[in-house]
């Protein structure tokens, strides 16, 4: 460890100590900002990249599920990353790593490489994202540590809002290979304050690693996700789906009986048996579905449903983004003074009004009216979002805050990409079902089906949201 760094921590002193903390910060602020803009981002050029490279919608679904699904498979390691490489290692090495898929999406001419650029960037996001908050816990002052956390939450919210808004301007202009090409000149400057202004913040141990369980988790999750999403190619009752449907459910099954009978084990899901816990987590997971259900659906509808040019759509899309992050950004005072129960139910209760009117939209609905149901939508789901976290987290302690922090970053990932290759399958049946060969309104009934989905996830969250207790009258 540099010999600048102490471990002292009087009374307002940061844990570990650096000579720039906002600095030292700069590098994975602008790796998460990318790695979650790329989330969103991709949403809204799949027609066009349906148009360039000559495959389905349910294909290129990939795009976004293989990208979540890759993050979701590293992020569990997070912690035993920081165990045998220093933050300064882990850190270049993802951004390199972006770069170097941003390079390969950008110059691809076929689907496969684009995929495989796309995972590569997967990589990287699930790496860089758990370390930013992790770093701003070691490095900041208590006395400014809100002002940092409240930065790294803001990075998380507003990437995704603005991604379909930069990516329909950057597309009304040049074609989707500049989507990535336009990634890699912020990436650098985050590389050059990595190189410059990072510094080693974790202690370097080197434990034995659980190589049945790495396997577990990458297997596991794999089948699961390919699973799902193949339904949409193939039908949910193919022997493809089926089979691997089958071994996710048998390895996940190990898997948790492995990692609940491991002394340090990769995953702590232990905690699930805290009962303030599981339910928060639940909560969030399923909010994060509502939101990426939703996102995925509604730029298309727009485009395909619609007919508006890609670039308007990003403009459309834009006031919903700016609620989300406005209401993101002070939903979580909330539960200081109502608790958890009262924000997540009315923040579930008025998502549902916005996803029910998505669902009666059509293919001559006002492009207000499809504004209004957006903007209902991020005020309900962000709304419900930070209590329901800060319900389950601040039921542990200790050692248990970074195993339930680490948990529900993994599982909304999982649970993300799960979501979308869901409403992939359900926009294509719907498209199909469609009792008219107008294009445009067979495409916005697939939409219809694709919101149910939306509000059965909505209508489930608001279900165990009765589980929630109040917060405490104060004397």
């Amino acid at each position: 460890m540099d010999s600048s760094i102490t471990t002292a921590m009087p009374a307002d002193r940061a844990r570990v100590e650096v000579k720039h903390p906002g600095l030292a910060m700069v590098s994975m602020l602008i790796g998460a900002f990318m790695g979650m803009f790329s989330e969103t981002a991709l949403n809204i050029a799949l027609p066009s990249l349906a148009t360039s490279l000559n495959v389905p919608t349910s294909t290129l679904s990939w795009l976004v599920t293989g990208y979540m699904l890759v993050i979701g498979i590293v992020l569990p390691f997070s912690s035993l990353l920081t165990r045998w490489f220093t933050t300064r290692q882990l850190i270049i090495t993802g951004l390199i790593a972006f770069i170097l898929g941003a390079a390969i999406a950008a110059t691809a001419g076929t689907f496969p490489v684009l995929l495989f650029g796309r995972m590569v960037q997967g990589i990287a996001t699930g790496i860089i994202l758990p370390l930013m908050f992790t770093v701003a816990m070691q490095v900041f002052k208590p006395s400014k540590l809100g002002a940092a956390m409240g930065m790294c939450a803001l990075v998380i919210m507003f990437a995704p809002a603005v991604g379909p808004t930069i990516t329909g301007l950057i597309l009304a202009k040049l074609n989707w290979h500049w989507l990535f090409w336009l990634f890699i000149p912020v990436l650098l400057i985050a590389l050059v304050f990595a190189i410059t202004s990072l510094e080693n913040v974790g202690n370097i141990t080197r434990p034995r690693v659980d190589f049945l369980s790495v396997a577990g988790s990458v297997i596991g999750f794999a089948s699961l996700v390919s699973g799902v999403s193949l339904a949409s190619d193939f039908g949910w009752t193919s022997p493809a789906v089926i089979g691997l449907l089958v071994v996710a459910v048998i390895v996940l099954a190990l898997y948790v009986h492995r990692q609940l009978h491991l002394e340090n084990p990769v995953l702590n899901l232990r905690i699930f048996a805290i009962p303030a816990f599981r339910t928060g987590a639940l909560l969030v997971m399923l909010d994060f579905g509502i939101i990426l259900s939703a996102m995925y659906l509604l730029p298309m509808y727009l485009q395909k449903g619609l007919l508006l040019p890609v670039a308007l759509t990003g403009i459309i899309m834009l006031p919903g983004g700016a609620i989300n992050a406005i209401v993101s950004a002070i939903a979580g005072r909330l539960f200081d003074r109502l608790g958890a129960k009262g924000p997540a139910m009315t923040g579930f209760i008025i998502a549902l009004i916005g996803a029910i009117m998505l669902a009666l939209s059509s293919s001559t609905s006002s492009v207000a009216y499809v504004i209004a149901a957006h903007i209902i939508l991020m005020i309900g789901a962000p709304l419900a979002m930070s209590p329901a976290q800060t319900h389950a987290l601040s039921a542990l302690s200790g050692r248990e805050s970074a195993d339930g922090s680490t948990i529900m970053n993994t599982m909304q990932q999982i649970v993300g990409a799960i979501a979308t290759a869901v409403a992939t399958s359900l926009l294509g049946l719907g498209t199909a079902a469609a009792a008219t060969h107008n294009q445009a309104a067979a495409f916005t009934n697939g939409v219809h089906y694709g919101i149910y989905f939306t509000i059965i996830l909505i209508v489930a969250a608001l279900i165990i949201t009765l589980g929630l207790k109040d917060k405490p009258k104060e004397a």
